[in-house]
């Protein structure tokens, strides 16, 4: 079995492969679980991976490359189009194999860990400034139903709602 382009699905589970041979010729569908996926793209000889940008697509794509393979991810939204039939793995599958294989396609960089960890933070912080000006608007908010008014700004806050609470 030689395989030049291999699409797979993403899942948590459960994953659908979709290959293509050296003339385009379907030369795969198969369903592997989480546990046999890396065994089974090892065993492959080197070809082109794709994967949609999506949960767990960076994770794969530094495992894949580790065997070789040249992968590339896709934004999900560039894959739709290829869809042939009705949403389900096998085909999403088929069309990230097909969508990879244009001669013009944008595809995502892979992010190594460090990306990602940094990423992350700026998330969690992000997340973290957004509730604390949620809770700010919130008190100024309540406080106004008991006629005391509070000037906008996170930093003026705490010493205005220290004065407003005294009296």
């Amino acid at each position: 079995m030689k395989i030049s382009v291999l699409g797979i699905d993403l899942a948590k589970s459960v994953f659908q492969l979709h290959g293509l041979d050296p003339c385009g010729k379907v030369a795969l569908r198969k369903r592997v679980s989480r546990g046999q996926l890396r065994t089974f793209i090892g065993n492959l000889p080197r070809c082109v991976i794709g994967m949609e940008a999506c949960a767990s697509a960076h994770f794969w794509g530094r495992e894949f490359e580790k065997f070789g393979h040249e992968v590339r991810l896709i934004s999900p939204q560039f894959v739709k189009p290829y869809v042939k039939s009705n949403k389900n793995d096998a085909a999403d599958a088929e069309a990230i194999c097909e969508a990879i294989t244009r001669p013009h396609m944008r595809f995502v960089p892979i992010k190594s860990i460090e990306q990602q960890d940094i990423q992350a933070l700026h998330r969690v912080r992000q997340r973290l400034v957004r509730s604390r000006t949620a809770l700010a608007n919130e008190v100024r908010g309540l406080l106004q139903e008991y006629g005391i008014v509070l000037p906008k700004g996170i930093q003026k806050l705490p010493k205005n709602l220290a004065a407003a609470t005294d009296d």
